[in-house]
C-alpha cells in the first residue's frame, strides 16, 4: 500500500474514533444532566410561600459565635425579646420574611455529617435560623461558608451539605444592636419654628418668622446662672440653625447604653446639653437630653416622652448640644469677601 493511501486510511480511522468518543461523551453528559435534574427535584423544599412567610410570629437566630437573638411579633409589631427586650427594626425583620421566600436548594455536595465542620455548618461557625408560626416550626436551617460554588447550607433533620440560592447573610447575620429600632427623631425641618439649647455655656434661643431665623444667647456667669438679657450677637448666622436641624431631623442611634453605664443624661446641662425643638404643631415638639461621652466623640442621649431607652449618637448631632456661641456664627471671611481664612491654597492656608 502506498504511503499516501496509508495516511488517508489513518485519518479516516482517527476521525471515526473521534466521532465515537464525542458521541460517547455527549451521551454521558446528557445522562449526567438528566441525573442532576432528577437529583435537584429530590432535594428538600425549604422555600416558604408568601402566605406561610407572612404568618411567621417568631425568629430564633444563633449568629455564629455572637449569641442568640429572638424576634417576636406582638400584635402587628416586631420586638426583640432576647438577649434583651427592645423595639425591633420593623424594616429589617420584614426583610427576613421576604428573604425566606427566596430560599432554594440547588445541589447536594455531601451526604456526610462529618463534612459540616469543613463547610462551617457545625457548632458556633454557622448561622442557625429557625422560624415559627405559633409553636409550629416552619424553617430550621444552618448557613455556613460561601465560596466559588455558592452558599453552603444544611437542613435540620436531613444529613448532607447543600448549595442554597436566595440566602442573604447581610440580612440574617446582624449584631444584636443592629436588630433594634435605631430611630430617635424624624421630622420635617421646614416645620420647626423654635429651637432652644441649654448647656454649661448658656442658653441659645432661636425663633423663625417669615421663614427667617433669629437668635439670642444668654450667657452663664461664674456661678452658672443665666443672664437675664441676651448678649449682643452680630455674627449670628441663621444657616447654622438650619444645619443643626438637618442633623436632628432624621436622628438615628449608632449604639445603645450598656446596663449600668454612667450616661449623664440626668444632668444634661452639666454633662452635655438639653435640646428642645418646637414644631408648628405643638404636640409634635421634641426634647433631647444629651449626656456624657461614650466612645470618642459619641454621646449618650435620651428622648423625653420615649420608652426610657438611652441611645448613643455621633458627634455631628451631639456637638450642637454642647455648642459655644461661635458654632452658630458666620465664619471669618477675607475683607474682599473671598474664601474664609485658612482655606488651602490661599494666604494663611495649609
Amino acid at each position: 500500500m502506498k504511503v499516501e493511501s496509508k495516511l488517508i486510511l489513518g485519518v479516516v480511522v482517527l476521525l471515526g474514533l473521534g466521532g465515537a468518543y464525542y458521541v460517547g461523551q455527549s451521551d454521558k453528559k446528557a445522562q449526567a444532566d438528566k441525573h442532576a435534574v432528577a437529583a435537584a427535584a429530590d432535594l428538600p423544599k425549604v422555600k416558604l410561600s408568601k402566605e406561610d412567610a407572612d404568618k411567621v410570629t417568631k425568629f430564633v437566630i444563633q449568629n455564629k459565635d455572637k449569641g442568640e437573638v429572638v424576634l417576636e411579633k406582638k400584635g402587628d409589631k416586631w420586638v426583640l425579646s432576647k438577649p434583651l427586650s427592645a423595639k425591633a427594626s420593623q424594616k429589617d425583620v420584614n426583610s427576613l420574611v421576604e428573604n425566606m421566600q427566596k430560599f432554594e436548594l440547588t445541589t447536594q455536595i455531601s451526604t456526610s455529617p462529618e463534612s459540616y465542620k469543613k463547610y462551617e455548618l457545625a457548632g458556633d461557625k454557622a448561622v442557625h435560623v429557625q422560624a415559627f408560626v405559633g409553636a409550629e416550626k416552619k424553617l430550621d436551617m444552618y448557613f455556613g461558608k460561601q465560596g466559588s460554588r455558592g452558599q453552603m447550607a444544611r437542613v435540620a433533620g436531613t444529613d448532607g451539605v447543600f448549595i442554597v440560592d436566595g440566602y442573604s447573610s447581610y440580612l440574617w447575620a446582624r449584631e444584636t444592636k443592629n436588630w433594634r429600632d435605631s430611630e430617635i427623631l424624624k421630622f420635617e425641618d421646614a416645620n420647626a419654628v423654635a429651637v432652644e439649647v441649654l448647656n454649661k455655656n448658656g442658653r441659645f434661643s432661636f425663633t423663625k418668622a417669615d421663614d427667617k431665623w433669629t437668635g439670642a444667647f444668654y450667657q452663664r456667669n461664674d456661678k452658672g446662672e443665666l443672664a437675664k438679657k441676651p448678649t449682643a450677637w452680630e455674627k449670628f448666622d441663621e444657616a447654622k440653625v438650619k444645619d443643626m436641624l438637618r442633623a436632628y431631623k432624621n436622628l438615628k442611634a449608632t449604639d445603645y447604653a450598656a446596663e449600668g453605664a454612667a450616661t449623664g443624661v440626668d444632668k444634661p446641662q452639666v454633662e452635655g446639653g438639653l435640646v428642645r425643638i418646637k414644631m408648628k404643631d405643638d404636640a409634635a415638639s421634641y426634647e433631647l437630653a444629651v449626656g456624657s461621652g461614650q466612645e470618642g466623640s459619641n454621646r449618650y442621649v435620651r428622648k423625653k416622652g420615649g420608652d426610657g431607652t438611652i441611645y448613643v449618637i455621633g458627634s455631628w448631632a451631639a456637638d450642637w448640644a454642647l455648642a459655644e456661641p461661635k458654632k452658630f456664627e458666620k465664619s471669618d471671611a477675607s475683607p474682599a469677601g473671598g474664601p474664609p481664612k485658612g482655606t488651602p491654597g490661599m494666604p494663611g492656608g495649609m
